[in-house]
């Protein structure tokens, strides 16, 4: 049956748009994971052929969210769209799932990816000051530390924390590098190689305590773990990870006190008011975070990620949260039998979905187990730390299974881990 909010008559335009209102996140969900296999593959079409272990990286999209880009595909190959009212309309529908997945408010969500444009209108819109710090991490993912960097360039000095061990960002450690000038926090919600999970609402205290603004990458959280966006004045999240959306179709959160702050730094018909697409003599934004969307939409990637936001969402983030500890458990213990030595917390609030490990008395045979589990059909990843030493990063999502992990720490077993 079709959820209530999308039970409504159409006007004529609106139905241009095809069957784009169809998709609804299948039954149950959690239930059915390890006990029906046959709707398991239907929903996520990932399984069918391989284990997919790599979330952390780029996702496999779900079932819904094909149904959803395809439908808006087809609409688009017949000339039929309309792209004035009705699609913003639609557009707001999107904003409105990603504002509940956030805890937010749909004003203060932006439709834009990848993370690291998120990232740069933060570090671009800001009035800088020489002087001014923006504490960050250079062990982060890259996307996390060079639009911070290249403000250096203004006079802002980068100060890098340097936790005990790699991704360990405590709020004891963020307190410690406030000083009077720092003018920003720049940090991301979940370390993507150790897997160490930010407390972002003891940062987020810590902050406003402060007197300083806390952006946060949350791109390695966001559909896996609650991440709020109250604690926080910007995040920016791709979909392509935990939230099973496709690449280029993103989120990004601006605090509504905090929108005449952040200056637009892209310029467009889309974001600054153009009656009648004339332009004025006077820049005006248009209301709330669409200031900071300059031009037309990923309108497809969009509506696959809102189909994949609203599956999740329809399981509930803190099951999901619970299962992936659950699944993570499973495989730190088989990992442990086999002598491979896991990097990051495996229990506790700062664990999350991500597990790497590696084997120091033979690095180089990493990359041997990882080749295996390739060949195998399971997907997994293959990172570095700052030193060169070689990784294997598990970050299996709910609609894994158990036996899974299993197979997997049998490939492993079998190819002399």
């Amino acid at each position: 049956m079709m959820p209530p909010r999308f039970r409504m008559e159409k006007s004529p335009q609106e139905r241009s748009f095809g069957n784009l209102d169809a998709h609804h996140p299948p039954s149950a969900g959690l239930e059915r994971v390890e006990t029906d296999e046959t709707w398991r593959r239907a929903a996520f079409p990932a399984c069918r052929g391989r284990v997919f272990l790599a979330h952390a990286a780029v996702a496999p999209v779900p079932q819904v969210a094909v149904e959803a880009m395809d439908a808006f595909n087809a609409t688009s190959s017949t000339g039929e769209l309309d792209y004035g009212e009705v699609f913003l309309k639609r557009m707001d529908r999107v904003r409105g799932s990603a504002a509940r997945l956030f805890g937010s408010a749909p004003e203060e969500i932006a439709l834009l990816g990848p993370t690291s444009l998120g990232l740069s209108l933060v570090a671009n819109g800001l009035d800088w000051r020489p002087g001014d710090e923006v504490v960050t991490y250079l062990d982060d993912y890259p996307a996390n530390v060079y639009p911070w960097k290249q403000l250096e360039r203004l006079g802002v000095r980068i100060v890098y924390l340097r936790p005990r061990a790699i991704g360990e960002i405590t709020p004891e450690l963020v307190h410690d590098a406030i000083t009077p000038r720092t003018r920003l926090l720049a940090l991301a919600s979940c370390h993507f190689l150790s897997g160490y999970r930010l407390d972002v609402a003891a940062v987020g205290a810590a902050a406003r305590e402060a007197g300083v603004l806390f952006c946060l990458d949350a791109i390695q959280t966001a559909g896996a773990f609650p991440t709020p966006a109250s604690e926080v004045d910007f995040l920016s999240a791709d979909s392509h990870k935990w939230m099973l959306g496709p690449s280029a179709a993103g989120v990004v959160y601006v605090a509504k006190e905090r929108q005449e702050l952040l200056r637009p730094s892209l310029y467009g018909a889309w974001n600054v008011a153009s009656p009648n697409f004339i332009a004025r003599d006077e820049i005006r934004f248009e209301p709330g975070a669409r200031r900071y969307e300059p031009g037309v939409l990923n309108a497809s990637g969009l509506l696959g990620m809102e189909a994949s936001i609203d599956l999740l969402t329809g399981v509930g983030i803190k099951r999901i949260a619970a299962r992936l500890l659950e699944l993570k458990t499973h495989l730190c213990g088989g990992l442990d039998r086999l002598g491979l030595q896991i990097v990051g917390p495996r229990e506790g609030g700062a664990a999350s979905g991500i597990t790497s490990c590696t084997d120091s008395q033979r690095p180089a045979h990493v990359g041997e187990l990882y080749a295996a589990l390739g060949k195998a059909g399971i997907t997994t990843s293959f990172r570095h730390d700052r030193e060169g030493r070689p990784h294997l990063r598990f970050s299996p999502h709910f609609y894994n299974t158990h036996a899974e992990i299993e197979r997997t720490l049998r490939v492993l077993a079998e190819a002399g881990a």
